[in-house]
């Protein structure tokens, strides 16, 4: 299986299945000289870590990880470094019908029509295990940026979405969704029971905002800081769609209502805007606004409600898939949206200080 590394200067590569002994990942071309440990990693983890909650799967893993190397004596030598994440609570008796039928909406069809055959156990890579990686990677790209600073949030949930009136920052970590609004947060508690406990599941919006970018990084073509933060949302298992600022609204706004107007800086400083319609990005750079998007989950595939389907050997049959999985996978999407933003945004640093030299930061 090819492409599973990602980035241009600092490259990700994440390795392991959903029910094998372990799954990881490899961060090269980090800078040397950082202050990393386990406890700069692990916090991250925690946010992401399934059973946290009667809202997402059940399935009880510590998700603890180890640094096996690029780190001597507390600081990153320049070598990739390589995390490791044991899986300690598998249960693979619970896909035993998935390996003669297909989920509708997985990617069980797709995997054994390309490759001959597929890890039925979970989903293998496909699975949303996978991501466990993507959040020890982030982790350790926002120490190479920590002038940035990723904060994401649940929007909408089936479809409920937020007040953006009640948006309370201090609400987000308060709640077992991510969400900012605590009116909308009681109203998910019903929502996603409802789900649960009918054996279905629910979408999600997420939104994420980096704030501290400097205008500069990113590139006017085939590096676009918003392609690139585009397809890193859209490689996350479960991501239909993403949006950039305004992202789909602005095809229904006039120009002047769609442009960012701006007024002269204060003693030479950078120029004021008065509107971020387009998210932080300018011709594929920076323009030291925020950095927004939007990024859409859809329902779990694996659910307990029958659906029709056909086996390995073509025929019908219906499938309701056993075991533990998120009602609403877009809950614990949040830190993995975060921790790929991280990323992206660590890789432009990079490219940009390469590019040019001493302008880096600007």
């Amino acid at each position: 299986m090819s492409h599973n590394s990602f980035g241009h200067i600092l490259r990700v590569t994440t390795w392991g299945e959903s029910h094998g002994p372990a799954i990881g990942a490899v961060v090269d071309g980090c800078p040397p000289g950082i202050t990393l440990s386990e406890a700069d990693i692990q916090p991250w983890l925690d946010r992401r870590r399934p059973g946290t909650s009667r809202f997402t799967t059940q399935r009880q893993e510590p998700d603890a990880v180890r640094i096996l190397s690029g780190v001597f004596e507390g600081l990153t030598t320049g070598t990739p470094i390589s995390l490791m994440i044991e899986n300690v609570d598998q249960r693979s008796k619970d896909y035993s019908d998935i390996a003669r039928a297909y989920r509708p909406g997985h990617a069980d069809y797709a995997y054994d029509v390309k490759y001959g055959l597929r890890d039925p156990r979970g989903g293998g890579r496909s699975s949303a295990r996978e991501t466990a990686c993507r959040v020890a990677a982030g982790a350790v790209a926002r120490l190479v940026i920590p002038q940035v600073r990723v904060r994401g949030w649940v929007e909408a949930i089936g479809g409920d979405a937020i007040d953006p009136a009640r948006f309370d920052d201090a609400q987000i970590d308060a709640n077992p969704f991510f969400c900012p609004d605590a009116a909308a947060a009681a109203r998910w508690e019903g929502l996603v029971d409802a789900a649960r406990k009918a054996g279905s599941s629910l979408g999600a919006v997420i939104a994420c905002e980096a704030t501290g970018v400097p205008a500069g990084w990113g590139a006017p073509l085939y590096a676009k800081l918003d392609a690139e933060l585009a397809a890193a949302a859209m490689s996350i298992n479960a991501v239909k769609g993403v949006e950039i600022g305004d992202g789909f609204a602005a095809a229904a706004l006039s120009g002047e209502a769609n442009a960012d107007p701006m007024r002269p800086g204060r003693d030479g400083a950078m120029p004021l805007f008065l509107a971020n319609h387009a998210g932080g990005v300018a011709g594929g750079i920076a323009t030291g606004q925020p950095v927004r998007l939007r990024v859409a989950f859809k329902p779990t595939s694996s659910i307990l409600t029958p659906v029709e389907t056909v086996t390995r050997t073509g025929e019908a049959t219906t499938l309701a898939t056993r075991g533990r999985h998120d009602p609403c996978v877009g809950i614990r999407g949040v830190p993995v949206v975060e921790a790929m933003v991280a990323l992206v945004l660590a890789d432009q640093m990079m490219l940009h200080r390469a590019q040019t030299g001493a302008q880096a930061g600007r």
